[in-house]
């Protein structure tokens, strides 16, 4: 992975920057996001109009992806994802959808899907 791809982690250092200057020191989301939420981008922004945390949120939301993917992507934690992605929202580069209200989301196989999901993608 090059600095290019994450400008904020060093591999040796670990976080460049603390993941409350992500969020400008924000800590609620604007938009109502659930880890199991599916984000997606819609063409709207391209990542080069944004500030590179966000951009970066971006370029992961070409497909459906869910807050809790981006959050391990990114390695920050998934409430500043959570903030970073609700600023999408609200500039129209994301859409949000909901997990379905019939998935449990402690069901051992929904939460086994997830981690499946998660480690294929790291």
């Amino acid at each position: 992975m090059s600095d290019f791809e994450h400008p904020l982690l060093d591999d040796d250092a670990g976080p460049l920057v603390r993941p409350y200057t992500v969020s400008n020191g924000r800590t609620a989301p604007t938009a109502k996001l659930d880890l199991l939420s599916l984000v997606r981008s819609t063409g709207q922004l391209r990542p080069s109009q944004l500030e590179n945390e966000h951009a970066e949120a971006l370029l992961l939301c070409r497909e459906p992806i869910s807050v809790a993917e981006v959050s391990a992507h990114l390695r920050l934690p998934a409430m500043v994802i959570k903030v970073l992605l609700s600023d999408l929202v609200d500039v129209g580069a994301v859409i949000a959808q909901a997990p379905d209200p019939a998935v449990d989301p402690t069901d051992q196989t929904v939460l086994e899907a997830l981690l499946n999901g998660l480690q294929r993608r790291l």
